[in-house]
């Protein structure tokens, strides 16, 4: 999933279990693009290490910024991860995306969508 600054929704990618997130990541840059090939700073979880950043930076010219989380067992809120946890945090107010009650890939992203859209008011 891949937000705004405020939090917005910008492009979903879901993909079957048997994919591992790192190989299945390389599809939410490539649907960024597509819509919005002038963004400029991007910034990932810790995550997204690895070939990822490398690839982002040759294929589209992004220069991505990894946010690692604190190693101190400590609160401390990061600048920028807290924008994707608390998006996450609204997603998880919609039922239909507790449980995994969707069969494909297609109706599982747009029922993100429209949790996504119930939860700005639009």
């Amino acid at each position: 999933m891949a937000s705004d600054t405020m939090g917005l929704l910008l492009a979903v990618v879901v993909h079957s279990a048997g994919i591992q997130d790192r190989v299945g990541a390389r599809a939410l840059p490539v649907r960024l693009f597509l819509r919005f090939e002038w963004l400029k700073p991007l910034f990932v979880d810790g995550g997204c290490t690895g070939t990822l950043i490398g690839w982002a930076l040759s294929m589209f010219g992004w220069n991505m910024q990894v946010i690692k989380r604190c190693q101190q067992r400590i609160f401390k809120v990061l600048p920028r991860r807290w924008i994707v946890e608390r998006t996450f945090a609204w997603l998880s107010q919609a039922r239909r995306l507790s449980k995994d009650y969707e069969d494909g890939v297609v109706s599982a992203e747009a029922f993100v969508k429209i949790a996504c859209i119930w939860r700005t008011g639009a």
